[in-house]
Parts: structure tokens; sequence; C-alpha cells
């Protein structure tokens, strides 16, 4: 198969799904408790946006391990966080955002290439999107714990992809976020950037982002806003 001209990424909570359930926050949570035997609350931590990665660190503070100390459970945290989410994980078909499906079967049939670049931990990523009947649809990613900021992992996730063969270089990348920090990671990264209005950010505080397009939700994404 020839390379791809074109690379759609996307985010997964807020984007792909909405309203996923407690299992992920109680995962975190759990991992932390098991690793410094101090119970923690994610309560307080603005995780929208976040990476777990980030996500874990904050909550390793308030159990009371810091620094050098603290990056040394981090792996050991991110594991246990990982086996605890995978073995409790509900069914998420119902909690597919609208337009989702319709958008990764039109980018299917035309031969554009998908990713997943999310501030998830890898097999959590890729746990909800066989939960949600939507891995079929991706086929490279870039998540926490790849690399330190959502940009990197944009850039992270092209290089992977144009290494597989998957795009031609120069080829016309997007990314599908509901979060400013979303917006911020593709101007960073030196990607385009289609905003959608279903994550827990107010459509109108997303839209003055700046994004390069915005919608309301996936059903109003228009062929030529996302892919050129």
């Amino acid at each position: 198969m020839e390379p791809a001209g074109a690379l759609a990424l996307f985010d997964i909570d807020g984007t792909l799904l909405r309203r996923s359930g407690p299992a992920h926050r109680r995962a975190l949570e759990r991992a932390v408790e098991r690793v410094t035997g101090t119970a923690v609350s994610i309560d307080g931590i603005p995780v929208a946006g976040m990476l777990d990665r980030d996500i874990l660190l904050e909550m390793l503070a308030r159990a009371g391990t810091h620094g050098r100390a603290a990056l040394r459970l981090l792996g050991e945290a991110g594991r246990a966080a990982q086996n605890i989410y995978a073995r409790n994980c509900p069914d998420l078909s119902r909690k597919v955002c609208p337009g989702v499906r319709g958008l990764l079967r039109a980018l299917q049939r035309r031969g554009i290439p998908c990713g997943l670049v999310t501030g998830n931990l890898e097999r959590i990523a890729w746990t909800k999107m066989r939960r949600a009947g939507l891995e079929e649809f991706f086929i490279v990613g870039a998540f926490s714990g790849d690399a330190p900021t959502r940009g990197a992992l944009i850039r992270l996730a092209v290089s992977r992809a144009r290494r597989a063969g998957l795009i031609r270089r120069g080829a016309d990348v997007v990314y599908v976020g509901d979060h400013p920090n979303d917006v911020k990671a593709a101007r960073e990264a030196g990607v385009r950037i289609v905003a959608v209005g279903t994550g827990v950010v107010s459509r109108e505080e997303l839209a003055a982002c700046g994004p390069d397009h915005f919608v309301a939700d996936l059903r109003a994404l228009r062929r030529g806003d996302l892919i050129r």
C-alpha cells in the first residue's frame, strides 16, 4: 500500500468518549495506594487535558513522595494502574461521542490512517478503544509515558506513522481534541487542530483558543475541515 498523504490523530477522553465512568480515576488512585501504602484522592487535580504521568506524580506528592523518590515509583505506579484498569474497565460502547463512528468509517474507506494521541497510559488507552468497539480504526499512537508533553506526543505519533510507512513525508496531519491543552499541543507540534465541544470545557472557551476549526460535535465536521 502506498503511504497516505494525510494522518488523523485523536485524543480520547472528551473527544472519542464522553463520561466513561470512574474506572480510570479509581485505577490511578489504587495504583498510588499500592506503591506508597497511602490512600489518596484525585479530587482537586484538574485532570482534563493532563497526562496520566503528571496526575500520578501529583498524587504521589499527596502521598508524601516527592522528587526523585516519586520518579522512581512512577513506572511501578503506571504499570499497576494499567493492570487495575484492564481488569475493571466497563463496556464503553454507549459512551462513544456523536459522529465518531461515522467519521472513523469514512476515513477508513478513504485509506486515511488514524492514530491516538492521548494523556492515557498506553494499556488504558487501548483497553478503552477495545471496550468502546473502536480499536480497529487505530493503527498508531503515542501515550502518557512516551514523551513529557502532549505536543511531543503528537510529534512522536507522526514520526511513528512515517517510520511504519503509513504516511509520506510532508503528509497533512490533523489532531482532533476537546481541550485548550489540545489546541496548544497542536500548535507546538506544527499540525492543524480541530476542536470539538464534547469535553468538559465550555464551547465558548474552546472556540476562543483559536483552533483551525471548531465543531460542537463530530457530526458537524465537514470533509474538508479534517483532511484537505
